[in-house]
């Protein structure tokens, strides 16, 4: 169907199409602005582009973490103090999305007795021990995993390194959404529901990203650990509430991103 409100719409170029792919997909993934005029006219096409996109935005992500570290460096701090700075920009400039998910999963998973238990402390806005825990832990390690990045590859390295991990875990957050049904009849986990085949394309792109800007070995490392952590999340929670909610794909996307770090970090030490 042809949106009224914006002449031609079913003729669009393959670049505007693209521009309002990218735009959605800023929209969803960031709290980066994104020009009104760009951004899909139609629910299900939105929804596809934002995962075919969802590299795109993540790359953003990623460059504003990759500045972060680099200014760190640049004024003289060691590699861990650098990678702190570097793992607090991501989640400023995301919005803590994904943090947040995985949060509600660790509280929700951990704390609950039964599957309606689970779902209810998930949809509770407060924090208990057991995200307090998944949140420290996930800042740590990511912290960590960029130090020793930036001691294996440089501060270079290290960069492209953060962009890489954060294109190729955007599009995860969907896996999730493809192979589970909603644990619930509404919220995120039922709205954000692109076809499978946008979900591959941009995975395909985000493990084309990896590659890219990590290198042939080190990308491919980088992605059979994100997917692997992503599948992971997605059996954890077929196994918990029986299906997937937004939480879930948000906690897919960050154990994603930890582990596309790790791979790269791991892919270095062979270089």
């Amino acid at each position: 169907m042809t949106d009224p409100s914006r002449p031609g719409d079913a003729r669009r170029t393959v670049v505007e199409r693209a521009c309002d792919a990218v735009a959605d997909a800023v929209r969803f993934f960031t709290r980066l602005p994104a020009p009104q005029a760009w951004g899909a006219a139609e629910a299900a096409r939105r929804n596809d582009g934002v995962a075919i996109a969802a590299p795109a935005a993540g790359a953003l992500v990623g460059l504003g973490a990759a500045a972060a570290l680099t200014a760190s460096l640049a004024i003289g701090l060691p590699a861990l103090p650098a990678a702190s700075f570097a793992a607090a920009a991501a989640p400023l400039l995301s919005g803590a999305l994904h943090l947040d998910g995985l949060a509600d999963v660790a509280d929700g998973f951990g704390g609950g007795k039964t599957r309606e238990a689970k779902l209810a402390i998930m949809r509770d806005s407060r924090l208990g021990s057991y995200g307090g825990v998944a949140l420290a832990l996930a800042l740590l390690i990511r912290a960590s995993l960029v130090a020793a990045l930036v001691e294996r590859t440089g501060a270079d390295g290290a960069a492209l390194g953060l962009i890489a991990a954060a294109a190729l875990a955007r599009p995860l957050a969907f896996l999730p959404a493809t192979v589970l049904p909603p644990a619930r009849p509404d919220g995120l986990g039922r709205s954000a529901n692109p076809r499978k085949g946008a979900v591959v394309v941009g995975a395909a792109l985000g493990v084309a990203a990896a590659i890219l800007l990590g290198g042939a070995a080190a990308g491919l490392a980088a992605a059979a650990l994100a997917c692997g952590a992503a599948a992971a999340v997605s059996a954890i929670a077929h196994r918990q509430i029986g299906g997937q909610t937004g939480d879930v794909c948000g906690a897919a996307a960050e154990a994603a991103e930890i582990a596309a770090l790790a791979g790269l970090v791991a892919a270095a030490a062979f270089a």
